[in-house]
C-alpha cells in the first residue's frame, strides 16, 4: 500500500498493519488506516481499495468462524421422534417451540434484531406416552441454519406466514427426505392470503395445518398429525397377572411381536415360550399369538419365558 502524502498517523497504522501477526490485528489497523486516509478527490481510489480489503478480510474471518462452529457442533440425541421446526426469520419458530414443549428459546421482541436463534433449540412434548423431540433450526436464510439437521429429521414442520415465504423455503429443503407438515401461521384479518395458501396447498396435495400462533389453539391437532406421520406405534408390555406397563415401547409401524421382544432385550425372543395380546390387533382379549404377529398402535403384549 502506498503511503505517499499520507499523514504520520496513517503511516503508523500502515506499519502496524504490515507487521500484524493475526487477521484480527490486521482488521483493527485497516480501520485506523481508513479513518486516517484523507477524504479528498485524489485519495478516493486509495480509500476505496482500503474499504474493499477491509470487507474481504472480514468475510474471510467470518467464513473461518462458521467453519469452526460447524466442526464443533454438538450432536442432538434423538428421542422416539425428532421433529425439526424451520422457516424464515420472525416466522414464529421460537414461539411454536415454547408453546409445545418445555423449552424456553429466546423470542425476538425487536423488529431490528435479524437472527435471534443462532443455534438449534431443543424441547420435548408428550403424545400419550410417546416422546416427541422438537428442534428449532435457526432461520433458513441465516448463516446459522443447520442443513444436516433438516436432512436427518424424521419430520419437518415448515412454518410460514405468507405464500411467497413458502416458495423461498421449499427451494432450500428439496434434499430432505423427512415427512413434511406445512404450517400456515395466518393473521386472521388476512382472509385472502389464507384462502390463497389453502387452495395452493390443497392443489399440490400438501400435508398441512392452518392456525394462528397468537391464539394458541390447535396444538393437539398438530401433535396428532405428527404422530400420524411418524411411522411409529406405541405398544405396552405386561407381566402375567399384572397391569400393563406405564410407558409404551415405541416401534416402527411394521413391527412384529418378535421385534418388540428384541427391542426389550437382544436375544430375548429366543427365550419366549408363549405370547398373548390385547388390543387393536387381537381377535379377542388375551389371544395367543406367534412371534411373527403384526402389531398395531396401542396393543398390549404379554410374554412368558421358557
Amino acid at each position: 500500500m502506498a503511503s505517499t502524502n499520507q499523514s504520520p498517523f496513517y503511516q503508523k497504522a500502515e506499519a502496524k498493519f504490515l507487521n500484524a501477526k493475526s487477521n484480527e490485528e490486521k482488521l483493527i489497523f485497516l480501520e485506523e488506516m481508513i479513518r486516517e486516509c484523507p477524504k479528498h478527490k485524489s485519495s478516493e481510489k486509495m480509500l476505496a481499495n482500503l474499504k474493499t480489503r477491509y470487507i474481504k478480510l472480514k468475510e474471510k474471518m467470518e467464513a473461518a468462524k462458521k467453519t469452526s462452529r460447524g466442526s464443533k457442533k454438538a450432536g442432538i440425541k434423538k428421542e422416539d421422534i425428532q421433529v425439526v421446526i424451520l422457516g424464515l426469520t420472525r416466522s414464529g419458530k421460537s414461539s411454536l417451540l415454547s408453546m409445545l414443549t418445555n423449552a424456553f428459546p429466546k423470542i425476538s421482541q425487536n423488529e431490528f434484531e435479524k437472527f435471534t436463534t443462532k443455534k438449534p433449540a431443543v424441547g420435548i412434548t408428550d403424545y400419550y406416552g410417546m416422546k416427541i423431540q422438537l428442534v428449532e433450526n435457526p432461520a433458513i436464510e441465516s448463516e446459522y441454519y443447520d442443513k444436516g439437521l433438516t436432512n436427518s429429521a424424521d419430520i419437518v414442520l415448515v412454518l410460514f406466514n405468507n405464500f411467497s415465504d413458502l416458495e423461498r423455503i421449499e427451494k432450500n429443503i428439496s434434499a430432505s427426505k423427512a415427512k413434511k407438515i406445512f404450517i400456515f401461521n395466518h393473521d386472521s384479518t388476512n382472509r385472502d392470503e389464507l384462502r390463497k395458501a389453502e387452495s395452493k396447498m390443497q392443489s399440490r396435495k400438501y400435508n398441512y395445518l392452518v392456525f394462528n400462533l397468537k391464539e394458541k389453539k390447535n396444538f393437539n391437532d398438530l401433535k396428532l398429525k405428527i404422530f400420524q406421520n411418524s411411522g411409529k406405534i406405541r405398544v405396552y408390555t405386561k407381566e402375567p397377572g399384572k397391569e400393563k406397563s406405564e410407558n409404551p415401547v415405541i416401534l416402527s409401524s411394521d413391527s412384529s411381536a418378535r421385534d418388540l421382544a428384541e427391542k426389550i432385550l437382544k436375544g430375548f425372543s429366543q427365550k419366549i415360550k408363549e405370547t398373548k395380546i390385547w388390543g387393536p390387533s387381537s381377535k379377542f382379549a388375551g389371544q395367543k399369538i406367534g412371534l411373527n404377529h403384526a402389531l398395531k398402535d396401542m396393543d398390549v403384549v404379554e410374554f412368558k419365558t421358557k
